[in-house]
């Protein structure tokens, strides 16, 4: 049977690869193909690169006949070594795009168990996913073929359950390597978007802001309840003191301010454990938008961790009067609020609460991560998402955590003069 012209094309380009390989496999030990002859070298020579002795076919039969014998069994071997399809080193194999195949369809969970996993429902999850799309889509990040809504579920779990890598990675169908290059990529498409989710309160929200705070505890003029609480983590090993807080624990000290309806306006979590919350204030932006402010006069209000300021109102630490006991009751139920939403936080997103364990983190990391809960809070509040308990109930209100221990600040600097105008006005 005669040979189709495509068998005998592929049977020459067999040919040329098969004696290719035939020269480059005898060539480091001086086996000259071109003239058919051998002409040994040393080991010495062959490593200084002494040129091969050239031989003439007449005067060296035998070796012609060894080069003969040589060379078939040298073809007999690369006909079975070379692959039959194509000739081996004239084409790369194409290696196919990875394919993602995700273990999590969002379509076919009930919308109470998605709240229950991620804390969000699934429209802000959609949402949220098409504002980071941009982002999570990047010509740097399509070889790894995971949806950019399965990178923000995994990132979404990870936050809520405030498990390890591995754990989560493994319900999401990625490799831990993995989690941990998508959990970096979502919280730095999170943090481009940050002054789009935690903003303070404008000139003409602040009718509506004090208005909601006067109900909470009939103070006037309030737009904002300040604290700082704090969030384990693993430290540096160079600065491990820095990170030891008063409970004598390692953690960040994140200073938040929150309105009436538990929403973060401001958020700082770049100072460590150990720092003092009243350095953290004076260290931060909340000065300079407050003297904005003045004019309109406006306060916040805070713990007696804070001195009393032109636009911070804190409690009466001895009081003398009847007046000053019912200011001080106004002002607990009035600053209650910010413990609530730490409860909130800190329930909502299980990372962040000591039960959840130490992050494993850089501070840097550990701040973003502070950061991007806030931001989904501020989202799940947004969208009126209901936060429900880990058996299925509704949340409602959270307390506090548990009870607070207060470290008092020194008395130098404390002005008490808006105190006294409020407490003489108004709770005489």
């Amino acid at each position: 049977m005669a040979a189709t012209p495509a068998a005998v094309r592929t049977a020459a380009v067999r040919a040329t690869t098969a004696g290719a390989h035939r020269h480059w496999l005898l060539r480091p030990i001086g086996f000259n193909v071109n003239q058919c002859c051998f002409a040994p070298r040393s080991s010495a020579a062959y490593r200084h690169g002494v040129p091969r002795q050239r031989s003439d076919l007449t005067s060296h039969c035998h070796t012609s006949q060894l080069c003969e014998r040589t060379c078939g069994l040298l073809d007999s071997v690369l006909h079975v070594v070379l692959p039959r399809h194509r000739p081996l080193g004239l084409a790369r194999r194409r290696m196919n795009p990875p394919v993602y195949r995700p273990l999590v369809d969002l379509s076919t969970m009930e919308e109470r168990h998605i709240i229950l996993t991620y804390r969000l429902d699934r429209a802000t999850i959609h949402e949220l996913c098409a504002q980071l799309e941009p982002d999570l889509m990047s010509p740097i990040c399509q070889p790894t073929g995971i949806p950019p809504l399965v990178q923000v579920l995994s990132v979404l779990h990870f936050l809520a359950s405030g498990s390890f890598q591995t754990t989560v990675a493994i319900s999401s169908g990625m490799s831990q390597p993995m989690f941990s290059k998508v959990l970096s990529r979502v919280l730095s498409a999170l943090m481009k978007y940050m002054r789009s989710y935690i903003i303070f309160p404008e000139v003409g929200e602040l009718a509506t802001v004090k208005g909601d705070f006067y109900a909470l505890g009939h103070i006037p003029n309030i737009i904002g309840a300040i604290d700082g609480t704090h969030v384990a983590l693993v430290p540096p090993k160079e600065s491990e003191q820095v990170y030891r807080n008063r409970k004598s624990y390692h953690s960040m000290n994140v200073q938040v301010v929150c309105l009436a309806d538990q929403y973060i306006s401001h958020v700082n979590a770049k100072f460590p454990g150990s720092v003092h919350d009243a350095y953290v204030m004076r260290n931060s932006s909340i000065p300079y938008v407050m003297e904005q402010l003045q004019r309109h006069r406006v306060w916040l209000i805070g713990d007696s961790g804070y001195l009393n300021l032109s636009w911070l109102l804190t409690p009466v630490r001895n009081p003398q009067t009847r007046a000053e006991e019912r200011y001080n009751e106004a002002h607990g139920r009035t600053r209650r609020i910010i413990e609530r939403t730490f409860g909130v936080l800190k329930a909502r997103f299980r990372c962040l609460h000591m039960t959840g364990g130490s992050l494993m983190y850089s501070p840097k990391k550990v701040c973003q991560i502070i950061v991007g809960c806030c931001m989904l809070h501020n989202l799940a509040l947004r969208r009126q998402v209901p936060f429900l308990q880990e058996d299925g109930t509704d949340g409602g209100v959270v307390a506090a955590v548990g009870p607070v221990e207060r470290e008092e600040e020194e008395d130098d600097g404390d002005d008490t003069d808006n105190r006294d105008t409020v407490i003489q006005q108004y709770f005489q």
